[in-house]
C-alpha cells in the first residue's frame, strides 16, 4: 500500500527544517563560543589579558562583587575595565570556565558561565578559591554590561588583606 503525503505534511518540512538548523547553528554557536573563551583563560592565566578585553564595548560596565575590595563596584569603560583586569592579573589569580550557556539573537545575546577562579602563595599554599557565575549582555558580538555574583563574597575581602600582606598592590604598573 502506497502512502500519499497531505499537503500539511509536506507544509511542515520547511519548518521543521528550519527549526533543526536553528537548534544546530546553537549548539555549533555555544561550543565555537565556549572554545574562545577557554582558550582566552589560558591566555589571562598566563597573564595576558587583552583577549577579555578586546571583547568589550568602549563603554561597558563591569559590575563585580560588592564588598570591601580591590576589585569591587562598577568598571565603567575600557580603561576601567582594563584596570580590574590587571589588577586580576597582578594578583596571579587563576580561573576556568566549567560551562556556559547563551541565549537570545546573535544582536542581543545574553550569556552565561560559570567560572571558578583561585590563588596561590608565593610557597604555593592556597590564598583564595571561589565559584562564579557571570553574567554578560552583548550587543553584535561585544560585552557591554556584565556582572560577576560570587559564591562569596566574604573571600574576597580576605584575600584581598592576604594580597595586601603579601606585598601586592592594589594598582599594578
Amino acid at each position: 500500500m502506497r502512502r500519499t503525503t497531505s499537503s500539511s505534511d509536506s507544509s511542515l518540512r520547511p519548518f521543521v527544517a528550519g527549526v533543526a538548523a536553528t537548534i544546530g547553528a546553537r549548539i555549533v554557536l555555544r561550543r565555537a563560543l565556549l572554545l574562545k573563551l577557554r582558550r582566552d583563560v589560558t591566555r589571562l592565566n598566563a597573564g595576558d589579558y587583552r583577549p577579555f578585553l578586546a571583547g568589550f564595548a568602549d563603554d561597558a560596565v563591569l559590575r563585580f562583587a560588592p564588598g570591601e575590595h580591590r576589585w569591587a563596584g562598577d568598571h565603567r569603560g575600557k580603561p576601567a575595565i582594563d584596570r580590574f583586569f590587571r589588577m586580576f592579573v597582578a594578583a596571579r589569580l587563576q580561573g576556568q570556565i566549567r560551562d556556559l550557556w547563551i541565549g537570545g539573537p546573535l544582536w542581543a545575546m545574553t550569556i552565561v558561565a560559570r567560572f571558578d577562579d583561585r590563588a596561590e602563595g608565593p610557597n604555593g599554599e592556597q590564598l583564595y578559591a571561589n565559584r562564579t557565575a557571570i553574567v554578560a549582555r552583548t550587543r553584535w558580538g561585544r560585552i557591554v554590561e556584565q556582572q560577576d555574583f560570587y559564591e562569596d563574597t566574604v573571600r574576597m575581602a580576605d584575600f584581598d588583606r592576604r594580597l595586601r600582606e603579601l606585598g601586592i598592590d592594589a594598582e599594578p604598573a
